[in-house]
């Protein structure tokens, strides 16, 4: 199991069956953050090949690794143990047992607390400590090779991805069949949202792993009726998601639960998200309080150090660790308030295009409403929430125009339902690793002809396996062996010659074997 090196105080183990881990003790200093799960390079619309430094829209999520999501299911396939937070989940949303995910496995907060609260009751799979997960715990769960279907015309899922691991876990889109949409596919966690005058009943903060966002759910809707969610309870590891932040008095601080160093200040102010990646480089090229590896955090890196018990009302404050500064901001309502906040993660869509980014609101989560419904203009209303995680387009030409502000006749900019306000600039926070993350390219083998292209270190067995990932200036070593019948000729692409490919991965590399089938004369 890859642990975080602040976990040496506990001691987690799995069992040889695959049943779900057993905690042996509750003490624990930290926790790890899984990676997202992101291996394609976008530019501000579409996927491109991971750039090198110095280059365009380098420094984004898919140029670092992190920890490798890994999962276990349980020897009945009933639950599921992560690997790398400690954690076992249910394995499906299945309330009702009935063997199908519909809208009617879908639980209000109250029963969706009693359900995980009956699990313990019951020992379910022989433990009795389930319970509704945290909203960063259940965002542990959250997948960026998803593709967000907002807009997909129709209703079959079959070419969609979800932002969840379906290997591990069972999931279903919105149940259609019964009224439902397609991208209604919201979790339910047990944190609400910390100011309660945002909604009459409150709103309680949810993943949906169908289009991939962190909102703020009004509990109750526009009709009376309660919001339902998908529920999946979970147990073990109690300090997953709780910060041990260190003021190091150099203007920067450490987060000793994830040994992640973030510098204390943000950018001060906003920017596209390809100026905000190169913002970044102009800090590592100015030696920034010291260090040259600083990065764009990841969604779910940033969404590690969001502190769901303040918000803008509640505590003057953004939704962060008074030891943070955040830059006060105006928001389009004339309110004070706090930053959004990019991440290095992109947002992909359903038809491959990456023309938006992940960003977190550590202000209010903004959207333009009418009000009465039946009104003639929009009003500023904070519809999810600071703690949300949503996505805007990369440059301003991407905002999309949807009428005029009550205030002052001013042409606003929303997206949705609840006309989630776009900005297409935003702020920045600078992380980097106390032990430095890796920085990795691929290499790509190809071949013609029949043969088998191997490489030292073994991570390329081509054959299956014709690709890999590297670190920074690794050296690696390629050997062609061609199969019965076939000679081996030449390699192209990176490599060339006929003798052992040597290769250093100083960027992404494509090399192509070619094998030519011997003739013998009759």
């Amino acid at each position: 199991m890859k642990l975080n090196r602040r976990h040496l105080a506990v001691l987690i183990a799995l069992p040889l069956q695959g049943s779900s881990f057993t905690v042996a003790s509750s003490v624990s200093v930290g926790y790890a953050i899984v990676e997202t799960g992101q291996t394609q390079c976008y530019n501000a619309s579409t996927g491109i090949t991971c750039p090198a430094s110095g280059v365009a829209f380098y420094g984004q999520d898919a140029q670092f690794t992190g920890n490798t999501g890994s999962y276990t299911l349980s020897a009945n396939g009933m639950t599921v143990g992560d690997n790398v937070t400690g954690l076992t989940w249910e394995r499906s949303p299945d309330t009702n047992g009935d063997g199908s995910l519909t809208k009617a496995d879908k639980l209000t907060h109250a029963n969706a607390l009693a359900h995980c609260a009956a699990q313990a009751a019951a020992s379910y799979q022989g433990f009795n400590d389930w319970r509704l997960p945290t909203i960063k715990e259940l965002y542990s769960l959250i997948d960026f090779r998803g593709t967000d279907p907002s807009g997909y015309p129709g209703t079959r899922t079959t070419g969609l991805t979800p932002f969840i691991n379906t290997n591990a876990f069972h999931f279903a889109y919105g149940d259609t069949a019964a009224g439902e949409r397609v991208i209604d596919s919201q979790y339910a966690s047990n944190t609400l949202y910390a100011d309660p005058l945002a909604s009459l009943a409150g709103k309680l903060f949810g993943v949906n792993f169908a289009d991939g966002r962190i909102k703020g759910y009004d509990l109750t809707l526009p009709d009376g009726s309660e919001k339902t969610f998908s529920v999946q309870c979970v147990r073990g590891n109690t300090r997953y998601g709780v910060n041990a932040f260190v003021d190091n008095g150099d203007l920067t601080i450490t987060d000793n639960a994830t040994d992640l160093m973030w510098a204390q200040s943000d950018s001060g102010t906003a920017m596209n998200w390809q100026n905000a990646l190169a913002w970044v480089q102009t800090k590592n090229a100015e030696s920034h309080l010291g260090y040259t590896d600083w990065r764009m955090p990841n969604a779910k890196e940033l969404q590690g150090i969001l502190d769901y018990t303040r918000s803008p009302s509640t505590s003057n404050s953004a939704a962060i660790d008074p030891l943070f500064n955040a830059t006060a901001i105006t928001n389009e309502g004339g309110q004070a308030d706090w930053p959004w906040y990019w991440a290095s993660t992109t947002h992909a869509t359903y038809n491959g295009m990456g023309g938006s980014g992940v960003y977190v609101a550590f202000g209010r989560a903004t959207g333009w409403m009418k009000n009465p419904p039946s009104a003639s203009c929009y009003t500023l209303t904070d519809v999810h929430g600071a703690g949300a995680q949503r996505s805007d387009p990369k440059i301003s030409s991407g905002v999309v125009t949807i009428g005029t502000a009550c205030n002052n006749g001013r042409m606003v900019y929303g997206l949705g339902p609840q006309g989630d306000v776009q900005r297409s600039a935003h702020y920045v926070r600078l992380v980097r690793g106390v032990i430095p993350q890796a920085e990795t390219f691929r290499l790509l083998v190809s071949k013609t002809g029949s043969g088998t292209v191997t490489s030292l270190p073994a991570s390329i067995d081509c054959g299956a396996n014709c690709s890999a990932s590297f670190t920074r200036n690794a050296s690696v070593t390629l050997t062609a062996t061609p199969d019965s019948g076939y000679r081996f000729t030449s390699w192209s692409g990176n490599c060339s010659g006929t003798a052992a490919c040597a290769l250093t991965m100083s960027a992404d590399k494509t090399v192509l074997a070619n094998f030519r089938r011997r003739y013998h004369p009759l």
